[in-house]
């Protein structure tokens, strides 16, 4: 796979857990120089994780800026444009070795830039700045097909949650559940959904369930990855900020936190801010490294 000489050290964190056993984990290539393509989608196969994040020397335009890297992002089985889970723990792990401070990742989808900071008990929190979102009309027979997929039918939705694709680095299907059991009763068509999501270019369907004003509980199919769900997805989160913000669901300026992965037995916490004057979103939380152990 890589050239005999060189092996490059793949790290093991999880995102937005501060326990190894929950949140969304991530594999991380801290120097990713010299690996080819092939080299990378063959690391994320075989470490089987929805993405790992691989860093490179920065593009031209930010060499001469300090802590900018190039990302890119492998499921087991396709590249993706941004996924922020694993730039959450890609984050984390460079803190833990060059200290905490600001990153600037050039990600496929665009420059990203992460903050990760130290709280009093050493924990470390990483904030990303998400592209410029849009949030577009999603076609009715696309909803029609993708609830089919599911086995959802159209009185599970909440209708003061419109369907919409959200996009934030990578584009969501975001439907909101009318019931909290609606969301734990996830049993879906795997390839019949790949393939619906495929042909809309999509990269999870963000289903969404609100608890109160500003508290949200999120699932993400992830067939076209390979995985079926995704514990903790922060690029679904920061397209789901700009979704609830553009339809007035929450106030500009407000600070959403999005539980996630605990029908999976991996529960994490996503906060989600949304600033006046700047459509960006961050999206934030902890992360820590996956021991040896624990690791498959």
């Amino acid at each position: 796979m890589t050239t005999p000489h060189r092996s490059p050290e793949i790290l093991r964190y999880t995102a937005f857990s501060a326990d190894p056993a929950g949140g969304n984990p991530a594999g991380v290539v801290l120097d990713a120089a010299g690996l080819t393509d092939e080299d990378q989608l063959t690391i994320a196969a075989d470490l089987g994780y929805s993405e790992t994040a691989f860093l490179t020397a920065p593009p031209a335009e930010l060499a001469g800026q300090e802590r900018a890297y190039t990302v890119r992002y492998f499921s087991p089985q396709a590249e993706v444009s941004f996924c922020g889970h694993a730039t959450i723990a890609t984050a984390i792990a460079h803190a833990e070795r060059h200290g905490a401070g600001d990153l600037v990742l050039a990600t496929p989808a665009g420059t990203v830039p992460v903050t990760v900071t130290e709280a009093p008990d050493s924990t470390l929190h990483a904030t990303l700045t998400s592209v410029e979102p849009a949030v577009h009309d999603a076609a009715e027979k696309d909803v029609t097909e993708t609830l089919e997929a599911l086995g959802w039918s159209a009185t599970d939705l909440d209708p003061a949650f419109p369907p919409r694709i959200g996009y934030a680095g990578a584009r969501h299907l975001i439907l909101a559940a009318a019931t909290r059991a609606r969301l734990a009763d996830l049993s879906y068509d795997f390839e019949r959904l790949k393939d619906i999501m495929t042909s809309l270019d999509l990269t999870t369907v963000q289903l969404v369930w609100r608890e109160s004003a500003t508290v949200f509980h999120v699932r993400d199919p992830f067939p076209v990855g390979g995985v079926i769900e995704d514990p903790a997805t922060g690029a679904a989160a920061a397209a789901f900020g700009a979704y609830a913000r553009e339809l007035g669901l929450v106030p500009d300026g407000a600070a959403l936190i999005l539980h996630q992965g605990a029908d999976m037995g991996r529960p994490g916490e996503l906060r989600v801010e949304l600033h006046v004057g700047d459509a960006r979103v961050r999206v934030s939380g902890t992360g820590t490294r996956i021991p040896e152990t624990d690791a498959p």
